[in-house]
């Protein structure tokens, strides 16, 4: 009995084609949030998550907030003993089935060279498929696994987590813990193991201008109307600049904290073979890319319109449209961005603007666990004794996730250890994992797994 025992069982698992077939069987599932066509599958899913729990001597709960699905499973050792929560999404964006390589479907597991092809072997599915073979290594290997362990499955993170809050207020007692443990998102680059400590926060809106009804011929009328699309470039003029510096002082943080550059100064922001080329004039100035995309904020225009785009005409448009999107953390007010936005633009004498949150997506929050806090260095500490290698440490993932839930509603310390890598094509056709990324990354649970349950080896902890 050892850890070094664990690890090898969790490799093991691996290399015998066991985890391949369990990664196959989730990926099968179309638990697509996105379709309203696939509420079978997602209750498919928690059954099929509630039989690999079970394995692990968990009881369980279906529960529902919101009208949305969860799975909550506790394996309950001893009183006295840490509690650890961990947490997955089974739920997938849209498979986009025709546009993936030819021979590939999103829906089957395809081995192609050293990865893994299919939707959900990057986010969530392959992950927490890692974490639980990694639990099952420890508890086979030690007989207990030396902690309490609870387990959260949501099925709509994809679809702004609906009902996660409500479950997470509603049911606090039930999920109390010392630790929160999970697995999501992009490791810094693809052979650097990476620990996060939360997320940036994130807001989108839409900004338009409604001048008139209807379009008017631009040989009449041009010079005596205004043109709705010069407007709304001149706005968006006023928030960024050319270079993609933001403008509006309270879309900023007061500064880069001296915790959060040090931790960032040897990272280096890699997307790997087929990633793009970093700008290096875009952003904030004085910033590395480490600290401005992990760092700072950043905004962007994700779709604009303005008149028929395919099919131009000689008329000037009636109204024009832009949906817009703010990255930002902590030390910013989520709840002062909208209004301060609105007050920025009716200074610049651009108060025919319209600004409106987007009804399709809602807001996260920042978090960030102090990257000096003491179950950031342990975990630190146990990936470099198990991989050899110093592991990257994130003050926060640079998109968005539903840590404030965790962090704030239960009040968790939260450490999120991911699976993929920059390049994984998440959200996209061909999302893939690179099978020496998944080998390394059960290595890496067991062995935090392992840890957990050596108590003298534990930072202090504050009981729920």
């Amino acid at each position: 009995m050892s850890r070094n025992a664990a690890i090898s069982r969790a490799r093991s698992h691996l290399d015998s084609g066991d985890f391949e077939t369990v990664l196959s069987r989730l990926v099968a599932i179309r638990s697509e949030s996105q379709n309203p066509e696939r509420a079978l599958q997602i209750v498919e899913y928690l059954n099929e998550l509630r039989c690999m729990l079970e394995e692990l001597g968990c009881d369980y709960q279906h529960l529902t907030a919101a009208g949305a699905n969860f799975l909550y499973a506790e394996r309950r050792e001893a009183g006295a003993l840490l509690t650890v929560l961990g947490y997955g999404h089974g739920d997938v964006v849209r498979g986009m089935d025709e546009s993936w390589a030819a021979g590939i479907s999103p829906w089957r597991l395809a081995k192609l060279g050293d990865r893994w092809y299919g939707r959900g072997v990057a986010d969530n599915k392959g992950q927490h498929a890692i974490n639980i073979a990694s639990l099952r290594a420890v508890l086979e290997t030690r007989g207990r696994l030396g902690f309490n362990l609870k387990y959260l499955i949501e099925m709509g993170e994809e679809v702004d987590s609906h009902g996660l809050r409500e479950l997470c207020t509603t049911h606090k007692n039930l999920l109390c813990a010392d630790l929160f443990l999970a697995s999501d998102g992009p490791r810094l680059s693809e052979h650097r193991p990476t620990i996060f400590l939360g997320s940036r926060g994130c807001v989108t809106f839409d900004i338009s201008i409604d001048a008139r009804e209807s379009a008017y011929h631009s040989g009449n009328w041009g010079g005596l109307l205004s043109d709705p699309a010069i407007q709304l470039a001149h706005a968006l003029a006023t928030i960024v600049s050319p270079t993609g510096r933001i403008l509006i002082p309270e879309w900023l943080p007061g500064g880069l904290p001296d915790s959060v550059r040090r931790v960032l100064a040897d990272c280096v922001v890699d997307g790997g073979l087929g990633g793009p080329d970093i700008d290096p004039a875009w952003g904030e100035p004085g910033l590395n890319p480490a600290e401005q995309v992990y760092g700072w904020c950043s905004f962007d225009v994700l779709a604009m319109s303005c008149g028929n785009p395919r099919a131009p005409v000689n008329a000037i448009p009636p109204s024009a449209w832009a949906r817009c999107q703010l990255r930002f953390v902590v030390g910013v007010d989520h709840e002062d961005i909208v209004p301060a936005l609105r007050r920025h633009l009716a200074k610049s004498g651009l108060d025919m603007v319209q600004v409106t949150p987007s009804p399709d997506d809602g807001v996260f929050l920042a978090t960030r666990l102090d990257p000096s806090d003491p179950w950031a260095r342990w975990a630190q500490a146990s990936i470099a004794r198990t991989t050899q290698k110093s592991p990257a440490l994130l003050p926060n993932f640079a998109g968005s996730l539903p840590n404030d839930i965790f962090a704030n509603v239960l009040d968790l310390p939260t450490v999120w250890v991911p699976h993929a890598y920059p390049g994984c094509r998440q959200h996209a056709a061909n999302e893939h994992l690179p099978i020496g990324l998944a080998r390394e990354a059960l290595e890496i649970m067991a062995g935090l797994y392992w840890d957990l349950g050596e108590p003298d080896t534990l930072p202090s902890v504050r009981r729920g």
